[in-house]
């Protein structure tokens, strides 16, 4: 499995996790979207209709209708209601329930660098496990560091 750490630091998470979606959904895949806070998954679900006044992502919150129909899901916790292979962690917590998917995308910004230092040291030592870490260039390009 892979695991993708995006450290936000030029472009918000607004910016880069529609990105990201789209990328999973274009290559047929689908994606759990997972924040703990009420009030991120309801601004995550506004942010998901209206990214960009061409398209919007078709999604949905965990429990507001036929979970396994969405291709993207927005819930608590990583528990794949849409059979997801693909996991984002959007609010800066690693969760080692993700190492049950295919791809894992963690999310976080400069208020949880020591979490995601510690997963990263912690999935240092699962040989299944491919670790990348990006990080963005003057011009806010993502480059890999690690």
């Amino acid at each position: 499995m892979q695991v993708d750490f995006y450290h936000l630091t030029r472009a918000p998470l607004e910016r880069v996790l529609p990105t990201i979606a789209q990328k999973v959904l274009e290559g047929g895949g689908r994606l759990l979207i997972v924040a703990e806070e009420d009030g991120a998954r309801a601004r995550l679900d506004q942010l998901l209709w209206s990214f960009s006044p061409e398209s919007f992502l078709p999604h949905a919150r965990a429990g507001a209708g036929d979970d396994a129909a969405q291709p993207v899901l927005i819930a608590g916790e990583a528990e794949p209601g849409n059979g997801a292979r693909n996991i984002a962690l959007v609010d800066g917590l690693w969760r080692d329930a993700a190492l049950a998917f295919d791809r894992a995308f963690h999310f976080f910004g400069e208020d949880h660098i020591a979490e995601a230092r510690a997963a990263w040291r912690g999935l240092a030592d699962k040989p299944d496990v491919v670790r990348n870490y990006w990080k963005q260039d003057d011009n806010g390009r993502w480059e890999k560091a690690a």
